[in-house]
């Protein structure tokens, strides 16, 4: 799950890392308030989307006077901005975070990810901070200060120290880099996140840090532990698709192609697509009804993948196991009968009650296409496909 950039500087205040006066606001009026109530000459009106690079897109604005920024505020909200990580459809804007133009000597950049390959929380710190960090991670990877954090000690004061030192900074920031970065692991681990981001983290004229970007993301599987966090979910922000499937207990994300995907298991999932596209096709999705589905979660599960306009077939593909042939038969004879199917449907069984599921399917009376085997099943999915468009 991801938050906004105002809703993660609160909770990494809590913890100690400095960031600047700001408010929130959901109207140009609003806005202007605030640059009011913060003080000062200039301000920044930010667009709080889930997304990256808003300054490049014209999601940031830089104002001299309160006319200005209701003028930047009124112009923002309600848009939809685009940025490189988005896509064409880009977000919704629908409120924004007013801060006081900072001046500052030098941009750094920091973050921690959950390194799922060394099973280890990872530090990722550079003495060049900014929108081109991407950049500098090719053309100078030495740049990048790189420190695994062993999970039964936790970050330690003279790793944090050391990050520091290698980041070029001047012996009189030490100290707080390394209660910034202790801070920032402390949220990071008690929270159950998996990626804390603070671009830039400046240097003022003053000689303090402050963050003046950051970016948050926690472990969906773990936010059952974390009520106040589920709160700051904004699903304004989320594929209403893979929205609407995670509501309901299914792993679904949208793809680019036209033949659906309904399945149980993740590497099933992959196994699958990668035979669609073997065979010629390019998947609609990534479907996981998980084990034990109902008829229910099946028809659900099909309910979900004809609401994406681009499905020219649907291939249902299960490997029974904790599952039920039987049961997934019975689910894809619901759907068939009470939905509005107007595409192919090809259905692959394998697994417990596979003959009973098989049988439910050729006695049903419905129009499906059958297949033995993951061959077979995709390059008929891509087969029905193509008979289609002719």
């Amino acid at each position: 799950m991801d938050i906004h950039e105002y809703q993660a500087k609160a909770l990494l205040e809590r913890y100690g890392v400095p960031i600047a006066t700001g408010g929130l606001a959901y109207s140009p009026e609003q806005a202007a308030y605030r640059a009011k109530e913060i003080g000062g000459d200039k301000w920044v009106v930010k667009a709080q989307i889930h997304s990256g690079a808003r300054g490049k897109a014209g999601g940031i604005r830089v104002c001299d006077n309160e006319n200005e920024v209701w003028e930047a505020a009124d112009d923002l909200l309600g848009c939809r901005l685009v940025t490189a990580q988005t896509g064409p459809e880009g977000k919704g804007v629908y409120r924004l975070y007013i801060e006081p133009v900072v001046v500052f000597e030098r941009e750094l950049y920091m973050s921690m990810v959950l390194d799922r390959q060394s099973e280890r929380i990872l530090l990722v710190m550079s003495g060049t901070g900014g929108v081109e960090i991407e950049e500098l991670a090719e053309t100078d990877p030495g740049a990048i200060v790189r420190i695994m954090i062993e999970p039964a000690v936790g970050l330690q004061g003279f790793q944090a120290r050391g990050a520091a030192f290698a980041c070029g900074l001047d012996s009189s920031l030490i100290s707080q880099v390394e209660n910034l970065l202790l801070g920032a692991y402390r949220a990071f681990r008690d929270m159950d996140a998996t990626l804390l981001e603070i671009n830039p983290l400046v240097v003022t004229e003053e000689g303090r840090l402050l963050a003046l970007d950051a970016k948050m993301s926690f472990d969906d599987n773990a936010l059952f532990r974390h009520q106040d966090l589920s709160e700051l979910r904004d699903k304004s922000q989320e594929n209403p698709r893979e929205m609407n499937a995670a509501d309901r207990g299914l792993s679904y994300v949208g793809l680019g192609g036209n033949i659906g995907c309904i399945i149980n298991g993740a590497g099933l999932a992959m196994a699958t697509m990668d035979m669609i596209q073997l065979a010629g096709g390019e998947p609609a999705n990534f479907l996981d009804i998980g084990g034990g589905a109902s008829p229910d979660r099946v028809s659900k599960a099909f309910k979900l993948v004809l609401s994406d306009d681009r499905v020219e077939a649907i291939l249902v593909n299960i490997f029974a196991g904790i599952n039920r042939c039987d049961w997934v038969a019975e689910g894809v004879v619901k759907a068939m009968t009470e939905l509005d199917v107007r595409v192919p449907v090809v259905v692959r069984l394998a697994g417990t009650n596979v003959e009973e599921g098989r049988r439910i399917l050729a006695e049903s009376g419905v129009d499906l296409i059958t297949a033995e085997t993951l061959a077979e099943a995709g390059e008929q999915a891509v087969s029905a496909v193509s008979w289609e468009a002719n």
